[in-house]
């Protein structure tokens, strides 16, 4: 299965039924916005945190209904035929890398709408995240690696 064809559908879906416009993050949003390949392993979607916290029922009703299961609450994290969907909130991009989640780039791939970030901003989110000890641990130091390439790919762009 593609994980971006996935994660446009998700993005349909939270479109039209909770009126969310998510973020494409992680590996998979890295993809898209460097067009290279990261082997992405999950889907990571950043939403409003309200949907986190007042109105979860509604968000976990929504993924159930795509035949997820929720595995993890505390991760927001969702599993279906051995694909993984992370959840996590915009907002948090402003406190963990400075990056301004109102000004995201939007997308529309055939009726789904969805933002991502640009390199500068993944460049943000990564020099933030190695300094994390247990994505440095978890990760095998890819967070480092994905650096060098961002910072390679701005140099040339």
């Amino acid at each position: 299965m593609d994980l971006f064809d996935e994660f446009i559908e998700i993005a349909r879906t939270m479109n039209n039924e909770l009126d969310i416009v998510p973020v494409c993050y992680g590996s998979l949003g890295l993809e898209k916005a460097t067009g290279l390949e990261f082997d992405p392993q999950d889907i990571d979607i950043l939403i409003p945190l309200v949907f986190l916290n007042e109105k979860w029922d509604l968000l976990k009703k929504t993924i159930e209904g795509l035949g997820y299961e929720l595995i993890d609450l505390h991760e927001h994290e969702f599993e279906r035929d051995n694909v993984k969907i992370g959840i996590s909130y915009y907002e948090d991009l402003k406190n963990f890398a400075d990056i301004d989640y109102k000004n995201l780039k939007k997308h529309d791939c055939s009726g789904a709408m969805y933002y991502t970030l640009s390199i500068g901003e993944y460049l943000k989110v990564y020099n933030r995240s190695v300094l994390d000890g247990y994505r440095r641990t978890k990760n095998n130091n890819k967070d480092q690696s994905k650096i060098q390439i961002l910072k390679e790919h701005l140099q040339s762009h």
